[in-house]
């Protein structure tokens, strides 16, 4: 795959890029493995102060940096200028809370001097996705730096001007040469980078067989791998749900960003009392989202980041109907210039082998169920286990809900949503470690025992 903006709302080829040449890959390798000995060094606060400047700058640029997303994989404006300003969030909580985080820890041991410290790993390898450009690498950038580690960026090909975007906010938020580089490169490169002894460790958000590949060839080698993965979120309604916001949010939560979301609501599972009224005013919003040019502030739906995505979901549509599935909105491309998909709503999906997977854009599959246990179980019966919604006000049932769904969060009368303050991640096929909150910058530190005993 060329290293290319490609404009997703035309198609059209915008400005293509040279990949680094294995001399000057091995340069950048070098330059973080230089700079980690310097900046593991550097005081919490120094680092903390870099932070604060990337924040001013997402925020000062939010709308600049919003266009260059749009441009690159076609979400709403207004979105893209939102995660710009999120980016800004989790760079300002650690750098307000990163050296309590990461403060040693006394043990109280008679007769000896306990305590546990946490250390940088060094260089750290990130393999990003194209649906999130700037959030899913920040954070990553905001709490793997304020650690003291280094990072190197291994983008998705079709956001090349979002990487090289970020590198220059971090040169010019103040991290010095070699702490966070953008390594222009293709997918085939990744297994080189990993076996290079400067990478310590590696995080990829992307697909299940993408994790599997680099956590295999991290395995192999004993390298620290964090990683999230894909997701089919369940989101549960049930009698007493607060019937408007249960169906408005579940418009909302299937179609986020193009519904090209791992978070996104995937599989929509509705108890039988309600199911019939559920269907309608879902199917009717679903129906009624404005879909066009991205740029434009009144569209609610972009195109698709790439063609093969567009191919995929007629392929997982045609494949359920084929099962027996009903099309009650959608279901096809849309006619137009670009590469976009109608917004679709399927009933009667559990034959297909369509309901096992991942579906990746705004096509929505819908579930009767007659019960609680129903409920769960179905929402339990997959490979994947990211995050779930549910919505009740009986307090019983949200306690079930919490406890038996097997998801890295629950959400409850909420969308799944990720927020720099608490951890992120998932189980099962989704993955494993979490980023942000408290636990996402001591992924990659070594949490190291100290013991001082009397001469």
């Amino acid at each position: 795959m060329p290293i290319a903006t490609i404009n997703p709302a035309t198609g059209e080829l915008v400005r293509e890029f040279k990949s680094l040449s294995p001399v000057e890959l091995g340069l950048k390798l070098d330059i973080a493995a230089q700079a980690f000995k310097t900046w593991r060094r550097t005081p919490l606060p120094h680092r903390a102060a870099c932070l604060t400047k990337a924040a001013e700058i997402l925020e000062a640029e939010k709308e600049a940096l919003g266009r260059i997303m749009t441009l690159e994989m076609g979400k709403p404006l207004k979105s893209a200028i939102d995660e710009a300003a999120k980016c800004a969030t989790a760079c300002r909580y650690y750098a307000e809370h990163g050296e309590r985080l990461l403060s040693e820890q006394s043990i109280d041991i008679p007769g000896q001097e306990s305590k546990i410290i946490h250390q940088p790993l060094g260089v750290i390898l990130a393999v990003m996705p194209w649906n999130f450009p700037f959030w899913q690498v920040f954070r990553f950038l905001a709490p793997t730096l304020m650690a003291g580690n280094t990072g190197l960026l291994k983008h998705a090909s079709n956001v090349p001007q979002c990487a090289l975007a970020i590198e220059d906010i971090a040169t010019r938020a103040g991290f010095p040469e070699g702490v966070f580089q953008t390594l222009l490169v293709g997918s085939d490169q990744v297994p080189n980078i990993i076996r290079d002894d400067r990478v310590k460790a590696a995080t990829l958000t992307g697909s299940e067989p993408a994790g599997a590949q680099v956590a295999s060839q991290c395995g192999k080698l004993i390298k620290k791998t964090v990683l999230e993965l894909g997701g089919s979120d369940p989101f549960i309604v049930m009698p007493s749900a607060n019937f408007e916001n249960a169906v408005s949010t579940a418009v909302q939560a299937r179609c986020i960003n193009n519904g090209q979301s791992c978070i996104a609501a995937k599989r929509f599972i509705v108890h039988q009392d309600i199911y019939e009224r559920f269907e309608a005013a879902f199917v009717d919003k679903m129906s009624k989202l404005v879909v066009g040019d991205p740029m434009d502030p009144g569209t609610q739906v972009g195109p698709m980041a790439t063609e093969q995505i567009v191919k995929d979901l007629e392929d997982q549509v045609k494949r359920a109907v084929a099962a027996g599935s009903r099309v009650k909105t959608g279901g096809a491309r849309l006619q137009r210039p670009g590469q976009y998909f109608s917004p679709t709503v399927i009933t009667g999906v559990c034959a297909s082998p369509v309901s096992r997977e991942e579906i990746f854009g705004p096509v929505a599959t819908l579930y009767r169920v007659d019960s609680l246990d129903a409920a769960i179980d179905l929402a339990n019966d997959t490979s994947f286990g990211l995050g779930a919604s549910a919505w009740t006000q009986d307090s019983s049932q949200q306690t079930r809900f919490i406890d038996e769904l097997e998801a890295g969060m629950v959400f409850i009368n909420g969308m799944v949503a990720s927020d720099a303050r608490l951890p992120f991640g998932g189980i099962k096929h989704s993955g494993y470690g979490r980023e942000l909150g408290p636990f996402g910058i001591l992924e990659f530190v070594n949490t190291k025992t100290v013991v001082v005993r009397p001469g």
